[in-house]
């Protein structure tokens, strides 16, 4: 997937000192992005959304993207159904481009050493394991030099490669989009791994800098949070129900458009 994205768009060099993971950039801007929030395993409330997306764009000429922010999986009941509808077809008229999330990171870490990485578990790791049809618990009592067995037979390899894949930003003139924030002042392509999927008060307290329109999850509030140089769309849909996207275009203000299941 990776090598495809990169003959898509534009792709940083890869500092050997940071990270392997692609810096995604394109010179021009689609007809317009919808940047999803952080589905955490909610399959439902992602089908939702993305219907009414398709609906809001149906009047919209021109290329339409569809951004994921990161944090695909943990703590919802279906990240199994989450990867299998993220690695299928686009709706038709969109392009999908998923951006890694710490959840993806902390997944494939345990995934390459579950004797050493037990920590995912308490973060929505059990959740992610049991929609894999594997008990936690079991799984941990398990003698560890059989626990990779286990995980390679129910878990499908274009999951893994699909995860290990992902990108860390997304850069359109004047947008950065990435799961949790930036470090002012400090190129893109430059940032820190750790910071790109972790970061929040040193971003959150940073002024904005001019030009410079931060796209991000990671932070969930009740609602979307758009601030001068930032906008936030983790809603929380593991616990609220409520998973959230924002429209945007270079010619209109971000719309803001979410699903809320029940």
């Amino acid at each position: 997937m990776l090598a495809r994205l990169r003959s898509l768009f534009g792709a940083a060099p890869v500092d050997s000192q940071r990270s392997e993971r692609a810096h995604l950039s394109a010179p021009e801007w689609p007809a317009v992005v919808y940047a999803i929030g952080d589905v955490h395993g909610c399959l439902t409330e992602l089908r939702g959304l993305e219907q009414r997306i398709v609906e809001d764009a149906a009047a919209i000429e021109g290329e339409k993207w569809l951004v994921y922010l990161g944090d695909l999986v943990d703590r919802g009941p279906e990240s199994v159904g989450v990867l299998d509808r993220l690695l299928a077809r686009p709706p038709q008229g969109f392009r999908r481009i998923c951006l890694a999330g710490n959840h993806e990171i902390m997944m494939l870490a345990f995934l390459e050493d579950p004797a050493s990485q037990p920590e995912w578990l308490q973060f929505g790791g059990q959740q992610t394991l049991a929609s894999y049809g594997i008990d936690a618990a079991r799984l941990l009592a398990t003698p560890a030099r059989q626990r990779r067995a286990i995980l390679d037979s129910h878990v499908p390899q274009d999951h893994v490669e699909f995860l290990a894949d992902l990108p860390l930003t997304l850069s359109l003139p004047g947008v950065v989009f990435v799961h949790a924030g930036l470090r002012p002042d400090i190129p893109v392509d430059r940032q820190a791994e750790n910071d790109l999927l972790w970061i929040r008060e040193e971003f959150f307290m940073a002024p904005p800098l001019p030009g410079r329109l931060v796209v991000h999850g990671h932070t969930p509030a009740k609602e979307a949070v758009i601030l001068p140089g930032r906008i936030c769309v983790d809603t929380g849909a593991f616990a609220t129900g409520r998973l959230t996207a924002v429209r945007l275009s270079p010619d209109q203000e971000p719309r803001i458009i979410d699903y809320s299941r029940g």
